[in-house]
């Protein structure tokens, strides 16, 4: 499974379409809109890998929908909307993802902790804690309906930053544009946003973040620390003054990318006093 082929349009390797099938494996998950599990995938191993690398290398795959499932809120706020595509699919977007992630992966920002290779939410709350001893304020951000929102020209403006592959964008912008399919089988078309599920999102909104905001804050504030998961942030300020400057600049520099809003409740000024930040309270 290590040829490419010649006549085909695009050079994808068979070797990595079956290394995504073994990611895709070992992370599991539910059956999309076709019902088809790994387990049935995997009655026509051989067949349906080629299948798949045939129409990736042809530049003739499209996505079918994502499989459209609420999953509530903690404490009665509301859904989320998580989106679930094809066995077949998650391989095709997995393909990508592996070759997304070593591009952008030695240019994304230390303090970006979100689905990461050796980085975790912890590594993020510790980090958190430590800077909290030398700040005595934070700005607590969570950008309204994040994945529901990204603006597909910018995130395929980010991608082209990385990649000059024309497969590489082509499929990125099909699973953008891919519908959503409700419970009742009815189809959402999409103009926006990149479903959470999908194996190639979390790339993507990185990389949508890293020029949003991370290169952005770097630049215009070199001297304030942040940590970053996907769209949680924890910014750190010397004093209220700045708290509130440093906020309302973030929000116009969301509105600046495609409309993106500070989550009303979820964004909060606090001030970190002994009594909660350097017992760990804050950011833990």
């Amino acid at each position: 499974m290590n040829q490419t082929s010649g006549s085909k349009s695009f050079e994808i390797s068979k070797h990595l379409v079956f290394e995504a099938y073994l990611r895709v494996k070992a992370n599991k998950g539910a059956a999309g809109v076709d019902g088809e599990s790994i387990e049935q995938f995997e009655a026509d191993l051989k067949g349906n890998l080629y299948k798949l690398w045939n129409r990736m290398s042809s530049g003739c795959y499209f996505p079918p929908p994502v499989k459209m499932v609420e999953i509530d809120k903690p404490g009665g706020r509301g859904v989320r909307v998580l989106g679930v595509p094809t066995v077949a699919d998650r391989i095709a977007q997995t393909v990508v993802a592996m070759v997304l992630e070593p591009l952008v992966e030695p240019v994304f920002h230390p303090d970006s902790y979100g689905y990461r290779p050796r980085r975790s939410a912890l590594d993020a709350i510790a980090a958190c804690r430590e800077r909290c001893w030398k700040t005595d304020w934070v700005i607590d951000m969570d950008i309204r309906g994040f994945f529901d929102n990204l603006d597909h020209d910018l995130v395929l403006k980010a991608v082209g930053h990385h990649t000059d592959q024309r497969w590489v964008l082509l499929y990125v912008e099909r699973w953008l544009k891919a519908a959503l399919q409700r419970r009742d089988g009815s189809l959402q078309a999409r103009d926006r946003g990149s479903p959470q599920g999908s194996a190639v999102s979390p790339v993507l909104s990185n990389l949508f973040m890293h020029y949003a905001f991370d290169t952005w804050m770097a630049r215009e504030y070199p001297g304030v620390r942040f940590e970053r998961y996907c769209d949680d942030v924890v910014v750190h300020c010397r004093n209220e003054v700045q708290a509130h400057q440093v906020r309302q600049a973030i929000g116009g520099r969301l509105a600046e990318c495609g409309g993106l809003e500070l989550h009303p409740d979820k964004t909060r000024i606090v001030y970190c006093s002994v009594s909660r930040t350097r017992r760990g309270a804050l950011c833990g």
